[in-house]
Formats: C-alpha cells, sequence, structure tokens
C-alpha cells in the first residue's frame, strides 16, 4: 500500500519524525508520509526482537477520530448504517475490528471502533483517511453527530511478549486489561487512550498520545529493557505471518468480507439484519458462497512469491494470485496470501506459483502462519 507521491508532493511528517532519524531510521514515502521501513538492527532482526522481546512502532500516519454529539447508544447505532458489525453491544472500555462496506459489498477501508465510555473513538488506516473522514461526515453528521478529527494526537504500538511488562511498570492500571479492551490511562504520567491489540499477531498495546508528548513518551519507552524501535518493513512480514490484512493489497473496493475471510467481523445479527451498504450482496454470498477465497499459500521451494504472482491449477490454468507475500522470519521460509478459486481453498491442496516466470510447487495452508498469542486473561 506505499503510496509514492508525484514529483512536487510534499511529504507529511510524524510528531517522531526526527527521533527515527537520530535512530538512524531509513524513511521512505508511505501513503503521503516519510515513514522508518528499518533501523540499523535490520528487517529480519527487528522482526524477531518484536517476537521475542518488545518493539515500539510508530503508527502516527494513520487516522483517529471522536464521534461525539449523542448518547454512545446513539453513536453506535448510527455508525452500524456503515459497517456490518455489532457496535450496540460493543460495551465501554472495549474495541472492535470492523469494514467500511460500500453498495456493492466491497470493502472501502478496516478500521477499529473503541467505546471510551462517552464517546467513540476509530483509527483507520492511512492511506483511506481522509476519504474515511469525508465518508463519516457525509452520512452521520446530518444526524447531529459530530466527526472530531483528532490532528493532534499520535499513535505508538508496542508490541511483543516484553510489552505487558513494561506497560505495567510505566501504566501500572494496564495489568488488568485484556485483547481488544480499550481505556483512558496515565502513561509514565501522560494522559493517553490505549486499547491491548495491535497488528503483530503478539500481546501489546496502541497508544494514542498527545502529539506534543510524544517524542518524549516515546524516549521513555525506548529506555525500558528489551525495547527496539521497529520499521515499516517488519511491521509487514510480522502481520502477514499472523495471517492479518493489509488495506489495498488483501482487500480493497473490489473484495468483500466474505471472500476476504473476514466473516468473523460481522456478528449474527448483523449479518441476518443487514441494514448497512451492500449487505444485500454480503447477505447472498453468505448463503450461496463466492467464486473466490482469501487463503494462506506456502511455497515449497525458498523463493518467495510477491504480490500479483499468478497462482495456477496442476494444468496451469489460472486460479487466482497473490495479494501479499515475502519470507517469514519466523517461519523460516517464503510465506504468501492471496485469492484462490472456492474449489482450491481447501488447506492442503496442492498450487502452482508463476514465479519469475518458472512454476514453483505450493500448497494452500491454513491462516495464521504462527501462533496468534493475545493476552484474553
Amino acid at each position: 500500500m506505499t503510496d509514492t507521491p508525484t514529483a512536487g508532493d510534499a511529504l507529511r511528517t510524524t510528531p517522531l519524525d526526527s527521533l527515527h532519524r537520530e535512530l538512524g531510521g531509513k524513511m521512505v514515502p508511505f501513503a503521503g508520509y516519510s515513514m522508518p521501513v528499518q533501523y540499523p538492527m535490520g528487517v529480519l532482526n527487528e522482526h524477531l526482537h518484536t517476537r521475542e522481546h518488545a518493539g515500539l512502532f510508530d503508527v502516527s500516519h494513520m487516522g483517529q477520530c471522536r464521534l461525539t454529539g449523542a448518547p454512545v447508544a446513539e453513536l453506535a447505532k448510527a455508525l452500524e448504517t456503515l459497517v456490518p458489525s455489532n457496535i450496540q453491544e460493543l460495551k465501554a472500555g472495549r474495541q472492535r475490528y470492523t469494514l467500511f462496506t460500500n453498495d456493492d459489498g466491497g470493502i472501502l477501508d478496516d478500521l477499529m471502533v473503541s467505546n471510551a465510555g462517552d464517546c467513540l473513538i476509530l483509527v483507520v488506516n492511512a492511506a483511506c483517511k481522509d476519504a474515511d473522514f469525508a465518508h463519516l461526515k457525509r452520512h452521520l453528521e446530518p444526524r447531529g453527530i459530530t466527526v472530531d478529527v483528532l490532528e493532534d494526537r499520535a499513535l505508538l504500538a508496542l508490541q511483543g511478549p516484553g510489552a505487558a511488562k513494561v506497560m505495567e511498570h510505566l501504566a501500572p492500571a494496564s495489568a488488568a486489561m485484556t485483547f481488544m479492551s480499550a481505556g483512558k490511562l496515565e502513561v509514565n504520567g501522560v494522559p493517553c487512550l490505549v486499547t491491548r491489540s495491535g497488528y503483530t499477531g503478539e500481546d501489546g498495546f496502541e497508544i494514542s498520545v498527545p502529539a506534543d508528548q510524544a517524542e518524549h513518551l516515546a524516549r521513555h519507552i525506548l529506555e525500558q529493557p528489551g525495547v527496539a524501535p521497529i520499521g515499516l518493513g517488519a511491521r509487514d512480514s510480522l502481520r502477514l505471518e499472523a495471517g492479518l490484512c493489509l488495506y489495498g493489497s488483501d482487500i480493497d473496493t473490489t473484495t468483500t468480507p466474505v471472500e476476504g475471510a473476514l466473516v468473523w467481523a460481522m456478528q449474527k445479527r448483523r449479518r441476518e439484519e443487514g441494514g448497512f451498504p451492500g449487505a444485500a450482496v454480503i447477505q447472498r454470498q453468505l448463503a450461496e458462497g463466492t467464486a473466490r477465497l482469501r487463503v494462506g499459500i506456502q511455497p515449497e521451494g525458498k523463493a518467495p512469491a510477491r504480490a500479483h504472482t499468478e497462482i495456477q491449477d496442476d494444468s496451469g490454468r489460472r486460479i487466482g494470485e497473490i495479494t501479499s507475500g515475502g519470507f517469514g522470519p519466523t517461519v523460516g521460509g517464503p510465506i504468501a496470501m492471496g485469492y484462490v478459486e472456492t474449489a482450491f481453498a481447501e488447506p492442503g491442496t496442492a498450487v502452482t506459483l508463476l514465479v519469475r516466470g518458472k512454476p514453483q510447487p505450493a500448497r494452500v495452508v491454513a491462516l495464521p502462519f504462527v501462533e496468534q498469542r493475545y493476552y484474553r486473561g
């Protein structure tokens, strides 16, 4: 999903820009921002460090907004007109993954929604955030709901098996949190909104912090034992091993939640009731199935299969395409995700990948590639 700006476009920066450069971050254009793809440790070691210890990621390029102007029950009911998930039953202090859909059932973006008690907080993808905020305002402001874009906040992600110990030191109340919980905590004395979630498959936290406090807090977190700065390169390989979608690669407006194997994000009431954009298309797919599905792919050789690699059956007929692929450092070999015709979606099915023009054997596998280690209490 890297957006390479055209000549003359100024890249935006996050509040941690000078810290990234001080730490030796290799800066690249991403979604209109200058972001660190790696630090001197390198992508492979950053990936393994996060799996074994704790990594700190700057995800301040992502969009944050707050819905206010009505009781939370009314905010949730209104938001359900735009997403296929059950927001009305999202309790205070809890977070949920969901999707913006269009009238064809395609995915406009994936996002996180937190019930902060007196409002709803949304976190959306960087490349989609301007369109997402306009979408929200267009549909919700006529209903008396205020969409407050939080331009003055940064977002840090602390991920890995060592994250909980670090957070407990900086914010003792975080010890009571479980996966997908959300709360207003003081982190090293700074008022933050913290969720116990992340994009790596590991236990971890995402910390929404006032922008003017972000660098100070990041430096303090990096001073803690076992914490290292981690760039976008390892973030991508970590999420791929965890079987998590990247918007713009694995899901987009041409894919539905059913095709994308995201039915788990649509709770039973919403699947049955509908009432969101594209509901008729999605309900039909739930009842009748789809022509293709997102699956895990394990190449049998050592060559990684990158995005847009053709997937074939044993006769050489095209049956799909890789959407994300690369080397899985924890797995110790190449891994990928992509879409195949539904008849080939069963784990264990043999397929062929056309890697640089050469056929390579592979098989369909169940996702994720590594065990997800979220803390559920």
